[in-house]
């Protein structure tokens, strides 16, 4: 735990005397006060994170990281174990979703391999940092060991600070796994307090029987490993991810170095939820790039106190809705830092009334 405390012992408040100048300015711009709302939002709170009072988001760069999951023994997920790998061999290709969105806005992929099955072939856009061959089926012990759950957020610190040397000004999170929104919803479950019902969806694809499976299993998972709320390792070993681990990771890492980081869907909010009851602190960094289709994306927000940026009911995950946000929060810095105040462009203000 070494490594996490230290980069939590990084995580500081937000500049609140530069936001206060960065909202000034915005109510210097040539527009009624408050008209472009959410961008200048936005724009406000990049400032607060970056202490920077002209913030670029020139390097972008998206974390994909992949890992399988045991309880797919228990037919969750409409989709084959086989189909992680492959989608990462697809991500290195550049054939896949995050690969064209992430083109679109400008932003690298960083494709990890947290704990994938199988050996992948090396690539020298894969960065291999396997923790096991996936977990452990949940339904019968805990996913991992506590150890393994320290090392999957380590591992997420690494990559980060890694790619950290080499410029880095917003990040993205993102996943590949299959079967891997039944850990998801567990962890929503014991975070949120909410019904395991209210939390879990269809994934990738099951149908209204694999649903009640999927819901029925996911209780007996929390029956045998009891995790604990007030502990979020405890959590994270028992019946998470290394995906998830490594997710949660590069959260910290990202607050620890003031770099504002774009949660994506329903995994990545399990990640968040697992860095935030880490350390609550780490809120402030996070942006809800979009609210996903899968049901218990929304409370997960919500229990974090994230307005989402996007709803465009997507439910791919990789990263995805984190890059399509990227374009508009940059777009709200540009307008901070670009537009014309009143007084440099000779426009009249306001009439005071």
């Amino acid at each position: 735990m070494k490594k996490i405390n230290e980069v939590i012992a990084e995580i500081g408040d937000l500049d609140s005397d530069l936001m206060g100048k960065a909202q000034e300015r915005l109510d210097n711009l040539t527009k009624p006060q408050g008209s472009l709302g959410r961008l200048e939002e936005l724009a406000k709170l990049i400032v607060g994170i970056t202490r920077k009072e002209s913030p670029t988001l020139k390097n972008k760069v998206i974390f994909t990281l992949a890992g399988d999951h045991g309880v797919t023994e228990e037919g969750v997920s409409a989709f084959p174990k086989e189909v992680t790998p492959q989608m990462v061999y697809n991500f290195l290709k550049g054939g896949a979703g995050i690969n064209v969105l992430a083109n679109y806005v400008g932003a690298r992929v960083i494709v990890m391999d947290a704990g994938v099955a199988v050996d992948l072939e090396p690539h020298p856009d894969l960065v291999i940092k396997k923790i096991n061959y996936g977990t452990k089926n949940i339904t019968k012990g805990p996913a991992m060991t506590r150890e393994e759950a320290i090392r999957s957020i380590e591992a997420g610190i690494e990559v980060f600070e890694n790619e950290f040397k080499k410029g880095i000004d917003i990040v993205g999170t993102g996943d590949m796994g299959i079967g891997n929104t039944t850990p998801s919803s567990a962890i929503a479950a014991v975070f949120t307090g909410k019904s395991i019902e209210t939390l879990t969806g269809k994934g990738a694809g099951v149908d209204d029987k694999g649903l009640k499976n999927k819901i029925e299993i996911i209780k007996r998972a929390l029956e045998v490993n009891k995790p604990d709320p007030k502990d979020a390792i405890d959590v994270l070993s028992k019946i998470g991810g290394f995906e998830i681990g490594g997710l949660a990771g590069i959260i910290l890492a990202a607050a620890s170095r003031r770099i504002p980081v774009v949660i994506d869907g329903f995994i990545s909010g399990a990640a968040a939820l697992v860095a935030y009851h880490l350390e609550p602190k780490v809120k402030d960094y996070m942006l809800a790039g979009h609210c996903s289709v899968e049901r218990g994306h929304k409370i997960i927000l919500d229990h974090m106190g994230l307005k989402p940026i996007l709803d465009l009911d997507l439910r791919l995950g990789e990263g995805t809705g984190a890059a399509l946000s990227m374009s508009i929060i940059d777009a709200g810095v540009k307008i901070m830092t670009q537009m014309a105040t009143f007084k440099s462009a000779g426009v009249s203000e306001k009439v005071k009334q």
